[in-house]
C-alpha cells in the first residue's frame, strides 16, 4: 500500500491566511498591501453598520474586497454569549443576507465579536450555514485546527508577528503541514502609527513559491475536499468527486487529483 498524505495546492506544505475585522476605512490601505505581495485575507464585517463612523459604505464593498473572502460578524456586533437564542440566529443569519447580496456569492464564515461564544453557540453555527469560526485566542502555533468551528490563530499582529514569521518561513520537513494565521483590526495600523509592521511583514512573506496564500474558506474548502475523496482499500486509486483539485503525496511523489476524476496511484 503506498503512503498517502494531503499536501497543499501545488504539493505545498505551508499555508498564510489573514484575517481581519469591523470592516473600517483603514481595510483599503490594509488590501492594497495585500494585494502587492500576493496575499489573501479574509474581512468580517457588520452588514448592520455599513459606512456608520470610518465603516466601508456598502457600494464600495464588491471591488475593494475583490479577490478576497468577505465572511459575517454578525450585523451589530453584540456579544453573543450573552443574547438570546433568538436574537444569536437573526445576527448571523441576517449579516448572511446582507452580505451575501453584495458578493454574489455563499457567505459560510464567522469571527466572533468581542471574541464572544460558548458551547451552544458552536452547536448552533451549522444549523445557520456557518463552517468556521475564528476565536482571539491565539496559540503562537502553526498548527491545523482540529476544530474549525474554534478556530484559534497563530497570533494578533501587535504580537511577535515577525519572530512568528521568519520561524514560519524557516520550516521546512513535509511530513507536516503548517499554517500562520495572523489577526487583528486594521485601524489598529493607524491608532498605532506602525503600518511598517505588516508592510514589512507583507514584503517578507508575500510571493514566496512554498507557501500557499488562502482565504479562511478556500482552507476549509480544502480539507473538507480532501475529506470526501473516495480511496480503494488498498489506496492503489482515489476517485475526486469535489469540483476542485486536491494534491496529494505519494511515497513522496506529489499528485494532482482532479476534480470528477479517477487517478491511480501506484
Amino acid at each position: 500500500m503506498p503512503k498517502v498524505v494531503i499536501a497543499f495546492p501545488e504539493g505545498k506544505h505551508k499555508v498564510l491566511t489573514m484575517s481581519y475585522d469591523d470592516g473600517k476605512a483603514a481595510d483599503r490601505k490594509l488590501v492594497e498591501i495585500f494585494n502587492q505581495y500576493g496575499i489573501k485575507g479574509t474581512f468580517h464585517i457588520n452588514s448592520g453598520l455599513f459606512g456608520e463612523g470610518d465603516r466601508i459604505p456598502i457600494e464600495e464593498v464588491p471591488k475593494l474586497y475583490d479577490g478576497h473572502e468577505i465572511s459575517t460578524h454578525t450585523v451589530t456586533h453584540p456579544t453573543i454569549a450573552r443574547s438570546p437564542k433568538e436574537q444569536l440566529i437573526e445576527e448571523i443569519i441576517e449579516d448572511r443576507k446582507g452580505l451575501e447580496k453584495i458578493s454574489g456569492y455563499t457567505v459560510r464564515g464567522l469571527s466572533y465579536p468581542n471574541g464572544s461564544y460558548n458551547s451552544l453557540i458552536k452547536e448552533m453555527l451549522p444549523y445557520l450555514g456557518i463552517e468556521y469560526a475564528r476565536t482571539v485566542n491565539s496559540t503562537g502555533h502553526f498548527s491545523i485546527p482540529d476544530d474549525f468551528l474554534e478556530w484559534n490563530p497563530t497570533c494578533h499582529h501587535k504580537h511577535n508577528l515577525m519572530e512568528l514569521a521568519e520561524d514560519f518561513v524557516a520550516l521546512h520537513k513535509k511530513q507536516y503541514l503548517y499554517m500562520l494565521y495572523v489577526w487583528g483590526h486594521s485601524y489598529e495600523f493607524d491608532n498605532d502609527q506602525n503600518w511598517d509592521l505588516i508592510e514589512g511583514f507583507c514584503e517578507f512573506i508575500g510571493n514566496r513559491n512554498d507557501i500557499w496564500y488562502a482565504t479562511n474558506i478556500e482552507i476549509v474548502d480544502y480539507f473538507k475536499a480532501f475529506r470526501n475523496l473516495q480511496f480503494s482499500a488498498d489506496c492503489s486509486f482515489v476517485y475526486n468527486p469535489n469540483a476542485i483539485s486536491v494534491w496529494l503525496s505519494v511515497d513522496n511523489n506529489i499528485v494532482e487529483i482532479k476534480g470528477g476524476k479517477q487517478t491511480d496511484l501506484i
